[in-house]
């Protein structure tokens, strides 16, 4: 109750800000300067950009993109005069504009939101009377109604700031410093406080955030603070399942690596709080950084195995799940210090995992372009359907030469969904709530004629009703008052009759045909039938790069990524074999595919089930098999190999390693009763004859292959399929 609440207010609220806008250019247009043409766009901008396009973020953030967005709707504007000479050159310019605009959806959350406001205007431009004369008029329309809207969205009851990303990393860091210290006193189990830890890992998926707080930009800071967040996740994890554990007392290897991680923690939340970039972007300013500490516990954790009582096996197991939760403090503190503008250097850390520290803006948007150049990608298949959507509109409605035939495409854009099902659901009300519209414009036009300052003093409060009510009620109310703001408007512009309620309603119509048309032979079934194919693939990919990390830590074959010489420096250690060399293919497969899986499974959880009946798997148990892969890629081969490891012992590592492999093949299938993949721990009598310095490391690559096998029955057994919603993880980062 008190969440529909908020959301009517924030609606209505944002309908002030565009109707002020609105009426502000459009009135002293039409009737103080008498320039008509500047008028229409006066009105149309504000529209376009806060009604049609879902702009993230709230307040100036919003009056920000709209100032940037308005350059880019001048040379749509432009483009749109130039080729409305004709009408294939019209239909030719539509398809590439409409492509190119609803495919930057892959480039963030600002570019997606602004693209269907973006392809309005070319739309309004292309279509006749051609007049390139008039095209000082659109532009100052264009810009004064942009500039209103941004004031509006500023001044005018400003919304309150949305929450960010980077403000509940920081919450959820501060829980885990709080958690880590609890371990190190020993407090024994305690799932009180691994609920918590549960809670706060939860309010960093992106379903809890606005669009516009969402790291999913092409950016170096966007990928950052989004491989911050999943980080951020797993360290919650691991930290959850310390707290469950019976403590070991005495084992002060863990305990000093536990105290890193708290004050790692704590330092990272309070710079991502200040936004500090720190000394050279490191912002753990203390004596160590935490890499070091790694370091200081692998020779610790050597030491004590070479000692006269090596330790029992479960204090091994524990000690490998304190080591893994330190890779994950060490990957938030760099992704964080990357996020806040730093250039960490990578002393001693995997590069491949921060392979875009490096690379520049314009790199990073070419890899996200590229990637998702592909018909397997969902924003390729959106931006394909769009387009084509578009240009077959234009050709129509050009070759028919219907009246006011730019309404055929804005319903093709207002009312396509990403599944055939949807989109019917969509045109059936939109039909109603236009024919409603027609009848009722139709009475008012007969009822008032031609005295337009009827319509002049009734277009305010109709399109305060209708950019409230029409976004809360769904497409029947969205069209119906729309039409009813059309009407009133146009009616004082030109003299009018009651036809213009028929070609609204024609138009709409046959919009509403257009783009059903194009959602049956285009990909109707959306992420749903792309989702199982990119989980799959990601599966497939993963696979190998279990086999060949086992096998990178076990005898040095076959490793992941050819080491580098160890750099001078404060953070390198000994032993530590620096920062791999460029990216294996296996690694750069598996993070391309675990993007575009990412990418389907945020479109498939904003879609409606087919049935009630339909089952599904658990698809974000697949994506974190994927990223857990990868993490040990990146982290578990250390070394160059473990000379004098007995044959048995390698031998199982090999086996265990080749179960889990062949169920992640098997997974990838998808068979009807799932998968059991249950790698069999290392024999006590094998462990006996492991050399002690040893038998850690072989006990990471177990930890490690158990937590892959429980991912892939989470992900493998049918589920009963849950609400749709907004993407529950973080997006990947690309491969480069």
């Amino acid at each position: 109750m008190a969440e529909g609440l908020s959301a009517a207010v924030r609606t209505g609220r944002h309908a002030a800000h565009v109707t002020a806008a609105t009426a502000a250019g459009f009135y002293p247009a039409l009737y103080l300067l008498d320039r008509p043409v500047a008028g229409i766009y006066a009105l149309f901008t504000p529209i376009a950009f806060g009604i049609l396009s879902p702009l993230p973020g709230a307040g100036r953030d919003r009056a920000a993109t709209v100032l940037r967005a308005v350059p880019a709707a001048a040379v749509l504007v432009a483009l749109g005069t130039v080729l409305a000479a004709g009408t294939w050159p019209a239909v030719a310019g539509m398809l590439a504009v409409g492509f190119a605009l609803a495919f930057g959806a892959a480039c963030g959350p600002r570019t997606a939101g602004a693209a269907p406001g973006l392809q309005l205007f070319y739309i309004l431009a292309c279509f006749p009377p051609y007049e390139p004369g008039t095209l000082p008029q659109r532009l100052v329309g264009l810009a004064v109604g942009g500039a209103l809207l941004a004031l509006a969205e500023a001044f005018l009851f400003p919304d309150a700031p949305e929450p960010s990303y980077r403000g509940r990393i920081a919450d959820a860091l501060d829980a885990a410093a709080r958690a880590a210290s609890g371990v190190v006193r020993g407090e024994g189990p305690d799932p009180e406080t691994a609920g918590r830890l549960g809670a706060a890992g939860r309010e960093l998926r992106l379903s809890r955030l606005p669009a516009g707080a969402r790291p999913t930009g092409a950016g170096r800071t966007d990928r950052a603070l989004a491989q911050a967040g999943a980080a951020t996740r797993r360290l919650l994890d691991q930290l959850a399942l310390l707290a469950v554990h019976v403590p070991a007392p005495g084992d002060t290897v863990s305990a000093d690596l536990l105290r890193g991680i708290a004050a790692s923690c704590t330092e990272t939340a309070g710079a991502l709080r200040r936004g500090d970039r720190g000394h050279r972007g490191r912002i753990l300013p203390g004596p160590q950084l935490l890499e070091e500490m790694v370091a200081d516990f692998l020779k610790a954790r050597g030491g004590a195995a070479a000692g006269p009582e090596p330790a029992p096996r479960a204090v091994l197991v524990r000690r490998s799940t304190v080591l893994t939760a330190a890779v994950s403090a060490v990957t938030v503190r760099t992704a964080a210090s990357l996020a806040l503008g730093g250039r960490e250097r990578l002393h001693g850390l995997p590069r491949e995992q921060f392979w875009y520290a490096t690379e520049g803006p314009a790199r990073l948007l070419a890899v996200r372009i590229r990637g998702n150049l592909t018909r397997r990608s969902v924003v390729f298949q959106n931006a394909l359907r769009t387009a084509l959507g578009l240009a077959l509109a234009r050709l129509v409605a050009g070759s028919l030469d219907l009246s006011h035939g730019f309404w055929v495409l804005l319903a093709v854009l207002t009312l396509g969904r990403t599944t055939a099902g949807a989109t019917w659901s969509a045109v059936r009300s939109a039909a109603a709530g236009t024919l409603a519209g027609a009848f009722a414009a139709g009475l008012l036009i007969v009822g008032a004629g031609g005295a337009s300052d009827v319509y002049a003093a009734l277009l305010v409060p109709m399109m305060l009703v209708a950019f409230t009510l029409g976004p809360l009620g769904g497409p029947a109310w969205g069209q119906g008052l729309f039409t009813l703001v059309v009407a009133t408007a146009f009616a004082q512009i030109a003299p009018v009759t009651w036809r213009l309620a028929e070609a609204r309603l024609v138009d709409v119509l046959t919009g509403s045909a257009i783009g059903l048309l194009c959602g049956l032979l285009a990909w109707p079934a959306g992420a749903r039938a792309e989702i199982r194919y990119a989980m799959s693939a990601l599966l497939r990919s993963a696979a190998p790069l279990v086999r060949a990390t086992a096998t990178a830590v076990t005898d040095g074959s076959g490793r992941v990524a050819a080491p580098a010489p160890a750099p001078a420096g404060p953070s390198a250690s000994p032993g530590d074999p620096g920062n791999p060399g460029p990216p294996s293919p296996g690694a750069r497969l598996t993070l391309h595919r675990l993007r575009i899986a990412e990418a389907a499974y945020a479109q498939y959880r904003t879609e409606p089930a087919a049935s009630a009946a339909e089952t599904a798997h658990d698809w974000l148990a697949v994506l974190d098999h994927g990223s857990r892969t990868l993490v040990g890629a990146y982290w578990l081969p250390r070394t160059d190999g473990m000379p004098g490891l007995p044959p048995e012992a390698r031998r199982w590592a090999r086996e265990a390693a080749e179960e889990v492999v062949a169920a992640t093949v098997r997974a990838a299938g998808f068979p009807p009763d799932g998968v059991r993949a249950g790698p069999a721990p290392l024999p006590p009598e094998v462990a006996e004859r492991v050399p002690a310095p040893l038998l850690a490391p072989l006990t990471d690559v177990e930890v490690w292959l158990r937590a892959l096998a429980r991912d892939l029955e989470a992900g493998s057994a049918p589920q009963t399929p849950q609400t749709p919603q907004a993407l529950q993880t973080p997006q990947a980062q690309d491969a480069p």
